[in-house]
């Protein structure tokens, strides 16, 4: 029997007592979540390992790397990208705030949102830090078992971090398609 049949069995079996006692390897052994939780916390602490000569996490520098854009994004839009609610984010701009790294600045258009901007010295970290985020990203795919295609496992991991499937192809889309704007719009 294989861990899909003996799991699709343990759940609708009615003697819980048993199917707690056997359920332990069978979830150690078939649960995505458990191993997406796992393989994302060796991939943080080997970005924080990278990027600590700079005075960066990884959190830090997904953040910084979001904000390297024409136009500043809305504070909103920012937690939206980096999957944060609005209170985690606030937390971690914060430090980078102070470091210099980052403005925080109204929005013109609409005075209750903010906007996030990077500074010339966060820039300039960043031109430090891409250098250091390629090497580690090299070491991390060539780490990659031999059959695995990191652009599919990108695919996999997106589409499972959406809160609605099949909205994926949509939504980055949707990002790109306002990127390319932003962009030519400061070129003219």
């Amino acid at each position: 029997m294989s861990k899909h049949a003996s799991l699709n069995a343990l759940l609708q079996t009615e003697d819980i007592p048993y199917a707690l006692l056997t359920s332990s390897p069978l979830v150690r052994d078939t649960c995505l979540c458990l191993y997406v939780q796992r393989a994302a916390r060796a991939l943080a602490r080997r970005f924080d390992d990278a990027l600590r000569s700079l005075g960066l996490t990884n959190g830090q520098f997904s953040l910084l790397m979001s904000l390297n854009r024409p136009e500043p994004p809305t504070m909103g839009a920012m937690a939206e990208l980096l999957a944060l609610d609005r209170t985690t984010l606030t937390a971690a701009i914060k430090p980078l705030e102070r470091r210099g790294l980052i403005t925080v600045s109204v929005d013109e258009r609409d005075r209750r949102s903010r906007r996030l901007s990077l500074t010339p010295s966060g820039h300039a970290l960043l031109i430090q830090a891409i250098p250091v985020w390629r090497e580690a990203h090299v070491e991390v795919e060539v780490a990659l078992p031999a059959a695995t295609n990191p652009d599919d496992l990108r695919t996999a991991l997106l589409a499972l971090s959406e809160p609605q499937p099949g909205k994926v192809a949509n939504r980055q889309n949707e990002f790109e398609s306002k990127e390319r704007s932003a962009a030519l719009s400061n070129v003219e």
